[in-house]
């Protein structure tokens, strides 16, 4: 039955793994998306916006803003998505290492690796982010930068 648990726990933590690398690649693609999206659209206000273009330069803020909003919230769920993950894993490794005590094994795990990884997760969220602020800083200095 041990076996079993320990299997359990083990597969928990893989699928935890894989779920937190989706968070934090969708996050991170949509905030390159945004990044390239608004930085095009606020670069015309270089080409078009304010120099008689077809252009509208409330069209241009409308849109910036919405993609501000999308960012914001996408990279907002994300970093929740993280939290609630470090949370599970380290419910999940405090049980495989009780297991590990109760069955007189645990000097083979290192307890120093639940501190690893809480440490990789705020390295995680601190990559979201930056891109989430790149993605809305850039584009609004280049739209600044025209008016």
């Amino acid at each position: 039955m041990i076996e079993k648990m320990h299997d359990h726990i083990v597969a928990e933590i893989e699928l935890g793994n894989r779920t937190d690398t989706i968070v934090v690649v969708v996050a991170v693609l949509f905030s390159l998306i945004a990044l390239c999206s608004n930085s095009g659209v606020a670069a015309l206000y270089w080409t078009s916006g304010l120099s008689g273009g077809d252009v509208s330069p409330l069209g241009i803020d409308l849109f910036l803003a919405v993609f501000v909003i999308l960012t914001v919230g996408v990279n907002a769920i994300a970093l929740a998505g993280l939290l609630i993950g470090r949370r599970v894993r380290e419910k999940l490794l405090t049980g495989l290492v009780s297991m590990y005590s109760d069955n007189q094994v645990d000097r083979y795990y290192d307890k120093s690796l639940l501190s690893a990884y809480r440490n990789r997760y705020l390295v995680f969220g601190g990559v979201l982010i930056l891109f989430a602020i790149a993605s809305i800083a850039l584009p609004l200095i280049l739209r600044l930068l025209r008016v």
